[in-house]
């Protein structure tokens, strides 16, 4: 059991625990691990590429929506040019056989020869207007091709970004993974090493104060929370024994004494 007068609950119903000073000082260290391992996990979330990968892929997807649209539209324009060639086709047929029948001669009234030549003048007329849309989905079609042409460009330089972003990604967890992996196993080393009581209490503490569970006292300040120990505080502290495990008033994490604690003497 232990007992601090530095918490908020009168000394009576504090627990009270004791601890070697070294054991309380490698208790820094075993913050410094865990502060370590948080860090790498805070930066394995944060990488640049995560998001770079997110912002590809989000790309990627309006670029496929795009290129089905554009290929659409290809397909489209297509049919329109081939039933299009398929109507100037039939024109020009029947033009040309009016035609050779003109030619031929054997066309023996007025009205009827009247009528042939109004018929072919109408067809070239027709043929024209035909050309002319045939024309036109001709050139939507090469532009349309043109547009298939550039999303697949930047469709396929989009997916080779996100290819070497994900490479870069994956060797930067695996340096992140291995690093914590190594700083884990000597974690759970020290944390062997140091009194059971004691880092149960630095976990409840660590887990309820931000992943801070214990902090140096350093120049009369907590390296927990950055408060200043106000000097009544200091004095009771000096007058402890230094197996008397600490917690600062404030923040209520393990506070420990070091060899720049700023102490009265």
């Amino acid at each position: 059991m232990w007992v601090s007068s530095l918490g908020r609950s009168p000394p009576w119903k504090e627990p009270r625990l004791d601890a070697d000073p070294q054991a309380q000082l490698r208790l820094l260290e075993l913050q410094a691990s865990d502060t370590a391992v948080d860090r790498l996990a805070a930066r394995r979330r944060s990488l640049p590429e995560i998001d770079e990968i997110r912002n590809l892929t989000a790309r990627l997807s309006a670029l496929a929506a795009d290129l089905v649209a554009a290929e659409t539209e290809g397909r489209d324009l297509g049919r329109a040019q081939t039933k299009l060639e398929g109507e100037v086709d039939a024109v020009r047929s029947r033009a040309a056989r009016d035609q050779s029948r003109l030619d031929s001669g054997a066309v023996g009234s007025a009205r009827e020869l009247e009528n042939l030549q109004s018929e072919i003048g109408s067809l070239g007329r027709r043929q024209g207007d035909l050309e002319e849309q045939l024309l036109e989905i001709m050139e939507n079609a090469e532009t349309a091709q043109a547009t298939v042409d550039r999303l697949r460009a930047e469709q396929a330089e989009a997916e080779a970004a996100r290819t070497a972003a994900e490479q870069r990604r994956d060797a930067a967890f695996s340096a992140i993974d291995a690093e914590s992996a190594q700083t884990t196993e000597r974690r759970t080393a020290l944390a062997a090493e140091l009194p059971a009581e004691l880092v149960a209490l630095y976990e409840k503490i660590r887990k309820s104060s931000g992943g801070i569970g214990a902090a140096g006292l350093v120049r009369r300040r907590c390296e927990g929370c950055h408060l200043e120990v106000g000097g009544s505080e200091l004095r009771e502290i000096a007058a402890l024994p230094l197996e008397r495990v600490l917690r600062h008033e404030d923040c209520r994490r393990i506070l420990v004494r070091t060899e720049d604690s700023g102490l009265p003497a």
